[in-house]
């Protein structure tokens, strides 16, 4: 019997990237995105969902990164967390 739930795997992946610096046009240059956490839905029918980070980057205090939230569909790269 399988006993996984829709709670089993979270809603989205949270990533983070650092600002490196500005092209030509002003845009600015994002480095590698790296994940930091996840977002989860909540229990038992509850609206909302929870974010869950693993690290905080220092940049994120400082505006200089950007956060990324993607869909979580399909088990990260690497292994299950």
């Amino acid at each position: 019997m399988n006993t996984k739930n829709k709670h089993d795997r979270p809603l989205y992946r949270v990533s983070f990237a650092r600002i490196t610096g500005k092209d030509e046009t002003g845009q600015e240059i994002l480095g590698r995105p790296k994940e930091i956490g996840a977002v989860w839905p909540r229990k038992a029918g509850k609206s909302g969902a929870i974010l869950s980070l693993d690290i905080i980057p220092i940049e994120l205090t400082q505006r200089q990164g950007v956060i990324f939230l993607v869909p979580a569909t399909a088990p990260a790269k690497g292994g299950a967390r």
